[in-house]
């Protein structure tokens, strides 16, 4: 079984796998030789590869830590010693050995295995995750419960080089290294974002740090010197200048960790004596392992960003498949459409600036960024700074434009609040992955963000309808001067016509776009399709509103007064939406009007594909012309009622 693949050598059926196939739980694996694991990994990386291939799902930062997932299941005692893994797109092998094995046909599919680790799933996934940067948090509250409990299990945080860019990470390292807490923190490098400093020498002096003997000899030195400050002070200077000399930890050591590493994370032996050697010691633990993104299929060691979640794999062609669908989109995308309307912006506006937090392909920045470098800013997984940031840039004049996913957009709230809104400052924010996301499930579900943005003053809140629309909005709400938000969903559009030209639209006004009788459908968002379809069988109005804030209220009481139900439809949840808007503008002006609101329920969406959680939550145009026609019907029931009365 060999260990680098490319297309053609994917197996085309299950792989033989003996050993793999002989692991359900952590504790069999714990019961192979030490000379075993090699073989082991090599078959889990081929059934990764075949299981993966046959589902999609993220790819490259499994096989990335694919020996540190048997190192680890093998030294520590799971799940009785907590493991979490951070964000969770590498937790496939983490799936594939504690007992999943056989499900992972199912992965992202409805009803099946979630994409990131899931408590409810299994007790080995001790920390649902899908966010990045929270690992070190919750395994220091682990570390913290277990110390109450008089608990001598373990807790690690496995995190990305990625996810050490966020503040929040930093501020559990600062807090676990003041705790003195037992705990692991394991960083995955596998950009060399923080060092090359990997090799013989590097991996000899990991393994002396972790050692047993070292420490015990650190830790007796450091009693016999506790009676002379002076002498204390210069050891430990000594000890942190050898550390940096060898190591790039002296970071790490200031916040209190006793810094291992930087070891090959790909080199199975030496991960597990370095463990092993770990587990004997107290106190915060950091060991730093390099690892190659995509380790063992060539095209993603080659592009490990294309590569970080694919579809179905062609096994024939060598070529890289699609990262998103199986074929290329009818239409645009709706973060293609923002893309190239933010370098035409740019094109005509020199203030225009474009700030994502690591977010420049998903939200398709690339082309800004190469256009104009000196306006693109990316912050890394650093969404607060990022929202602050662009606070600052528009007290001096710039006009930044924020890209940024709805559920992202949630970890800087207070900085939109504070820092944007109460000084009514000209930021723009695109806010992508509105709505249902499909496979990611609710961590990545933009369920909210018109219910928390339109409590906020000064803010603009604008929900487009169709590719055109999102285009002529984002242009609209960069006219804007104040906080503006354009919110769209993942995926394509309905192919609409796309007008180059950029054209503001009247500030909270809505349009008609088919009338009817009795029943009046608002739309918020791209649903508008839906409503069409269910208006056609009902003879019914529908009015796309464009904007939930300012709500156009001069077309609400029209439509309102013209029809004996309104229906509001949204993608987003109907706790504090917009469809709740528009019913207390009618409160507010004293009419007393029937409103069905339609929308997600009060509930997290489980994942599947988008067209089926629509269904399931009755957002298709079936479920929506089968809830009006049931309030029609309990409509005329009580009509009926009051006229027997």
């Amino acid at each position: 079984m060999q260990d680098t693949y490319t297309f053609k050598e994917i197996p085309p059926q299950r792989p033989n796998t003996p050993l793999l196939d002989r692991i359900d739980t952590p504790d069999q694996l714990r019961l192979l030789s030490a000379d075993q694991l090699p073989q082991l990994a090599r078959e889990l990386r081929s059934f990764l590869l075949w299981s993966v291939g046959q589902t999609g799902g993220h790819f490259g930062a499994g096989l990335g830590v694919l020996e540190l997932t048997v190192a680890l299941h093998y030294v520590f005692n799971t799940p009785e010693d907590r493991l979490v893994w951070d964000v969770g797109h590498q937790a496939y092998p983490h799936k594939i050995l504690t007992g999943r094995r056989e499900r992972m046909g199912s992965i992202r599919q409805k009803g099946g295995l979630a994409g990131f680790p899931k408590r409810g799933e299994s007790d080995y996934d001790t920390f649902g995750v899908g966010h990045s940067s929270t690992s070190i948090s919750a395994v220091l509250g682990m570390a913290v419960a277990a110390k109450m409990q008089q608990s001598p299990r373990k807790s690690i945080a496995v995190i990305g080089d990625g996810a050490m860019t966020a503040g929040m990470a930093f501020e559990a390292l600062n807090h676990a290294g003041h705790l003195r807490a037992n705990m692991l923190v394991i960083l995955n490098d596998n950009d060399m974002s923080i060092s090359h400093n990997v090799g013989g020498l590097s991996n000899y002096f990991a393994k002396l740090l972790a050692s047993r003997t070292y420490n015990q000899m650190r830790d007796g030195s450091k009693r016999v010197l506790q009676g002379a400050p002076n002498l204390m002070a210069l050891a430990r200077k000594t000890e942190e200048h050898v550390k940096g000399m060898i190591s790039p930890g002296t970071l790490f050591e200031e916040l209190g960790f006793n810094y291992i590493g930087p070891i090959d994370g790909h080199d199975l032996p030496l991960l597990v004596e370095t463990l092993e050697n770990i587990c004997e010691l107290d106190g915060p633990q950091f060991l730093h392992v390099v690892t190659k993104k995509g380790k063992g299929f060539a095209p993603a060691e080659a592009d490990p960003i294309g590569y970080h979640a694919i579809n179905k794999i062609d096994p024939a062609p060598e070529k890289k498949p699609t990262a998103v669908a199986a074929k290329a989109p009818a239409s645009p995308k709706y973060a293609n459409i923002f893309g190239q309307w933010l370098c035409d912006a740019a094109e005509q506006d020199p203030r225009v600036v474009g700030i994502t937090p690591a977010m420049c392909e998903g939200s398709d920045l690339v082309a800004f960024s190469r256009r104009f470098p000196e306006r693109y800013y990316d912050v890394a997984i650093a969404e607060q700074h990022a929202v602050t940031l662009a606070a600052g840039m528009a007290c001096d004049g710039a006009k930044p434009v924020v890209a940024i996913y709805s559920t992202f957009l949630q970890r800087g709230y207070d900085q939109l609040v504070h820092d944007v809104a109460i000084q009514n400052l000209d930021v723009l924010f695109a806010i992508d992955r509105a709505g249902l996301v499909g496979e990611d499930g609710p961590t990545h579900a933009g369920a909210f963000d018109i219910s928390y943005l339109r409590c906020i003053p000064n803010i603009v809140v604008m929900t487009p309808s169709d590719e055109n629309e999102t285009r002529q909005l984002l242009h609209t709400g960069l006219l804007h001067a104040g906080p503006a938000a354009v919110r769209y969903p993942r995926g394509s559009g309905p192919g609409s016509e796309i007008q180059a030209q950029l054209q503001a639209l009247p500030l909270g006004k809505g349009r008609r776009v088919r009338e009817g009788k009795r029943v009046a459908i608002l739309n918020f968002g791209t649903l508008l399709s839906t409503a069409l379809t269910a208006a056609e069988a009902l003879d019914a109005t529908v009015a796309d509103m464009r904007f939930v804030k300012p709500l156009d209220e001069a077309l609400t009481r029209e439509l309102a007064d013209e029809h004996d139900l309104l229906v509001t439809l949204e993608e987003n949840t109907i706790a504090g939406g917009a469809g709740s808007a528009v019913a207390e503008y009618l409160n507010q002006q004293g009419i007393v009007q029937p409103i069905l609101h339609l929308g997600l329920p009060d509930r997290f969406i489980d994942h599947g594909k988008h067209s089926e959680l629509l269904t399931e939550c009755g957002l298709d145009a079936a479920g929506v012309l089968a809830a009006i026609e049931r309030r029609l019907e309990l409509m005329s029931a009580g009509q009926s009622l009051q006229a027997v009365r």
